[in-house]
């Protein structure tokens, strides 16, 4: 799941000998897992916070607590501690706290946005847009909001069908369809005009 560095243990040791109670541990999660606001968040764990489905890894001097729901979120995470001039910091590294890993048996949307996220958005960013999922219709049709740069740009057609419906189609292959529900008649921020 998650790999806590010697480094990073060491110093999460010497903050939680500093607490004036006794069995103070950590724990680990994602807020707004999944989203592009995710972030992976390690907050001191007193007696009695652990909550349903944590799951517990006892580390050598302290206990950390790691979110039953944030650990498809955590896979492949690093948290490391640096020494500087400064004193040191504390980094945390999650891969997958916006998208995680997902594979062919995860659920469609989650499918969906791994393709958008990791696959079309970063080429879109270089225009300034990006494309979210609305919603997957009975018909098994993804529908589609264009943002940013994307919004009311004249070649957004263009990039419709020759990126994201080409790529979205090709790599999940239930759906039948891809729409657009984006108001393009907004162009202030278009790529394109």
């Amino acid at each position: 799941m998650i790999e806590i560095s010697e480094a990073a243990q060491g110093y999460l040791r010497e903050l939680l000998s500093k607490q004036d109670e006794e069995g103070v541990g950590i724990r680990v999660f994602v807020s707004q897992p999944g989203t592009p606001h995710a972030e992976t968040c390690i907050a001191y764990c007193r007696p009695g916070e652990e909550q349903d489905g944590d799951v517990s890894v006892e580390f050598e001097g302290f206990r950390a607590w790691f979110e039953g729901r944030s650990q498809k979120y955590l896979e492949d995470a690093v948290v490391d501690y640096a020494e500087d001039r400064l004193g040191g910091q504390l980094t945390i590294k999650a891969p997958n706290a916006r998208v995680p890993q997902v594979g062919p048996d995860a659920p469609l949307e989650d499918r969906i946005n791994y393709v958008l996220y990791n696959e079309v958005n970063p080429g879109l960013a270089a225009h300034g847009g990006k494309v979210t999922l609305v919603e997957i219709t009975d018909d098994m049709v993804a529908v589609l909001q264009f943002g940013g740069g994307c919004q009311g740009c004249a070649a957004v057609d263009i990039t419709l069908k020759n990126g994201v419906e080409s790529t979205l189609l090709d790599q999940v292959p239930e759906l039948t369809g891809i729409r657009d529900a984006t108001d393009h008649t907004v162009t202030e921020h278009a790529y394109y005009t």
